[in-house]
């Protein structure tokens, strides 16, 4: 896992993950519906989720949403792609901050953030039914560059896979 600047938007800071974050995160990763579009099913343990969060050969970023209170809103990364200048962004809102904005708040400001850095372009895989996903990445300028359709099997059966993309020039 590599290291990240903490970032700050109106509401929340994003930090890097700690250990002690997995307890706030459990309920939103251990809840079948809010794991649906997740490639893997609902976690049975803290202890299983800390593996995963913290696995030392992922070559991805990870920020934790903090509100004032120091509250966890959620889970926010960016992981290289297949060429220097690309990189996938991925986000989870624990479910009980879900319709608040969070994920809009705060992944727009991770794509301010790494546009910043001097990538090129952002992409965002997504399963064609998880909605929500969707509607923010297409308010926050991204565009759907291709759909892969019986792409992934997951604990949720067969799954069409969008892509979405978004480039530096078009946030700008």
């Amino acid at each position: 896992m590599r290291d990240v600047e903490t970032l700050r938007t109106d509401r929340f800071t994003l930090r890097p993950l700690r250990r002690e974050d997995t307890a706030a995160l459990y309920p939103t990763f251990a809840n079948e519906v809010q794991c649906l579009y997740l490639s893997r099913q609902a976690f049975t343990s803290e202890e299983e989720l800390w593996g995963w969060l913290a696995e030392p050969d992922w070559n991805g970023r990870t920020w934790i949403a903090e509100d004032a209170e120091g509250r966890v809103a959620g889970r926010f990364v960016a992981v290289p792609a297949h060429e220097d200048g690309i990189e996938e962004i991925g986000y989870v809102t624990c479910m009980d901050r879900q319709g608040g904005g969070v994920a809009r708040e705060c992944t727009a400001a991770l794509v301010d953030h790494l546009f910043a850095s001097g990538l090129r372009k952002l992409t965002a895989e997504v399963d064609t039914e998880n909605t929500p996903s969707i509607r923010l990445l297409e308010r926050l300028g991204f565009t759907r560059e291709a759909l892969f359709r019986e792409h992934e099997t997951t604990h949720a059966g067969l799954r069409d896979v969008a892509v979405y993309g978004l480039l530096a020039s078009e946030r700008a």
